[in-house]
């Protein structure tokens, strides 16, 4: 089992640009016993409502949406990208409602505060759900957006968690 150590989100120095939106991560959530993890780049790192926030975006579409739904928390999973490239590609493009894609990545599923996430991560950040909103094409500024990223019309709903803690595997 891998040590992971708290660490200060005042601490946490890590390009969030390079982290989500190069490296990607797995958001992992629970429901009836059951983890299910999709991979993601699109997200950010802020505060919001006086705390320190996380926001992820997830299709209508995606398996992990009802886990989340489901959930009031969530863990973002970011791995060694070099390490990791294949089994984050896997992850998002295989649905956990046709295998166990979790065992067949080789990942294993420990707890946080209850919160699922994945001992092979090197930083795991534990968030609880604060806000759910539904993107919806009527809210865009830039009309190319619904064009480029919508086509099928399979809309993202943005998720605010609160970053509750902060895990680093310890080297």
């Amino acid at each position: 089992m891998s040590k992971f150590m708290e660490i200060e989100a005042d601490t946490f120095d890590v390009s969030p640009f390079r982290m989500i939106g190069k490296e990607w991560m797995l958001i992992a959530a629970e429901k009836e016993e059951k983890v299910n993890a999709l991979t993601a780049s699109w997200g950010g790192l802020g505060f919001m409502w006086n705390r320190n926030a996380a926001y992820i975006f997830v299709r209508e579409s995606r398996y992990t949406k009802e886990f989340i739904d489901e959930s009031s928390t969530f863990s973002l999973n970011f791995f060694d990208h070099k390490k990791h490239a294949k089994m984050l590609s896997y992850m998002g493009t295989v649905s956990g409602r046709n295998e166990d894609k979790i065992a067949k990545a080789e990942l294993t599923v420990n707890h946080a505060e209850g919160v699922p996430y994945f001992e092979e991560a090197s930083v795991v950040m534990v968030c609880k759900k604060m806000c759910s909103q539904p993107v919806r094409p009527e809210n865009f500024n830039m009309e190319e957006i619904d064009r480029m990223y919508y086509g099928d019309k399979d809309y993202h709903t943005m998720y605010i968690g609160e970053v509750v803690s902060i895990l680093k595997k310890e080297d």
